[in-house]
C-alpha cells in the first residue's frame, strides 16, 4: 500500500464538485483529503459522486468536526495555509513528507482565527495574474498537490 505524503486540509469546503474533484486528486496522488466540518452539502449528494466517479474508493478521506480533532489526527510537523493575501509563493517552499495543506472554503477563504492559528508554519499563495481574486479551489489544491510531489520525485507513480 502506498505510503500517505502530504495532507491535503479542507477546512468547511461548501462546493460538492471541488470535493469531489479534490477526491479524485488524492485518489491519483496518494494524498490523503480531510475535510473539516461543517461541510456545506452532504457526502452522499449526487454532484459530489459525478465529480469524484468511482475514485472514492481508491481515496484517503477522513470527516473531521473540527480543526483541533484534525490536527490530533494529523499531527503534522508543518502546515502549510494557502490564502491569496500571503507573499511566499508555493514553489518557494521545500515539501517534506507529511506536510499539510491547508485551503478555506468558497469563496471566502480561510477566515483569520485559523490562518492565525499557531500550527501554521507559513502563508503560500500561488502565483496569479494582477487583479484576480483566486483559484477555483480544486485547481489550487491540485497546483500545490502536484508542486510538492514534484519535489518529491512522484513516489508510487507510473
Amino acid at each position: 500500500m502506498l505510503e500517505r505524503v502530504f495532507h491535503l486540509v479542507f477546512f468547511e469546503p461548501r462546493i460538492p464538485p471541488n470535493t469531489g474533484n479534490a477526491i479524485r486528486l488524492a485518489a491519483g496522488t496518494g494524498c490523503h483529503l480531510h475535510l473539516i466540518e461543517p461541510l456545506g452539502f452532504d457526502l452522499s449528494e449526487p454532484k459530489l459522486r459525478r465529480a469524484g466517479l468511482d475514485y472514492h474508493d481508491l481515496a484517503a478521506v477522513t470527516v473531521h468536526p473540527n480543526l483541533p480533532a484534525a490536527w490530533e489526527a494529523i499531527a503534522p510537523e508543518r502546515v502549510f495555509a494557502f490564502t491569496a493575501a500571503a507573499t511566499t509563493r508555493n514553489t518557494d517552499i521545500a515539501y517534506r513528507d507529511g506536510d499539510a495543506l491547508l485551503f478555506g472554503p468558497e469563496p471566502t477563504g480561510l477566515p483569520e482565527d485559523v490562518l492565525s492559528d499557531p500550527r501554521i508554519t507559513e502563508r503560500l499563495r500561488i502565483p496569479m495574474l494582477p487583479g484576480r481574486r483566486s483559484m477555483n479551489l480544486s485547481n489550487a489544491a491540485a497546483v500545490a498537490v502536484y508542486e510538492a510531489w514534484r519535489q518529491l520525485g512522484f513516489p508510487g507513480a507510473v
